[in-house]
């Protein structure tokens, strides 16, 4: 076993224990976590593949953009996941079935996916272009309209996810800027006259001359 293979074996193992650790952690930041490992492990196969620009690309807009989103939402939500779990033993029959069902659909999908024929040699034109504009003039020319159904499914994500921020609760505390820029100096400032010299009580005379 040459150093490649070792360190692909060592990235995917790493990769999915991770993605395996994203669905079973108990706490919703540390699934977050677990998944920004998952793509550093995904970024580093796609390195051995010699994928540069898709490695950098992965590491750049989903562990520097995509999670720290994901983390912030998760802080602000404030998730009970103990009342989501009430339950899951309850539903883990009919939730594994269909996870088993959708699992060998998906084998059977990918099965004739790997019978691919004969490779074609690399057109030198293509080989001259380079690895990331290669790969933008295949995004923007044959895989094009994928390209702008995946921008509008993220679009409607960064909607709901923003909708799903907005709502109202009663233990947050916010401030309204209309009402600060309606406020006035007298709303907000007391003026109180006071004289400059202040009398001595009676009392206070009376018990100084006893002592005197």
């Amino acid at each position: 076993m040459d150093t490649t293979s070792a360190l692909f074996y060592l990235f995917s193992a790493v990769l999915l224990v991770s993605a395996f650790r994203v669905i079973t952690a108990r706490s919703t930041v540390h699934a977050a976590l677990f998944l920004v490992l998952a793509f550093f492990n995904a970024a580093c196969v796609w390195m051995l593949l010699k994928a540069e620009f898709l490695a950098i690309t992965l590491v750049l807009v989903y562990v520097g953009a995509v999670m720290v989103l994901f983390l912030f939402v998760v802080m602000m939500l404030d998730v009970d996941t103990d009342a989501l779990r009430e339950g899951f033993w309850t539903h883990f029959p009919l939730a594994a079935f269909v996870g088993v069902l959708i699992s060998l659909e998906m084998a059977l999908v990918l099965k004739t996916s790997f019978n691919l024929p004969q490779a074609k040699p690399f057109d030198p034109a293509v080989v001259q272009l380079g690895n990331t504009r290669a790969l933008g003039v295949e995004v923007y020319t044959q895989y094009l309209y994928p390209l702008q159904v995946a921008a509008v499914l993220l679009l409607v994500a960064i909607i709901a996810a923003i909708a799903l921020t907005l709502r109202r609760r009663k233990d947050s505390r916010y401030q309204n800027p209309s009402e600060q820029v309606r406020a006035k100096k007298a709303d907000r400032v007391r003026l109180v006259k006071m004289p400059p010299t202040i009398e001595v009580p009676a009392v206070a005379k009376t018990a100084e001359g006893g002592q005197a």
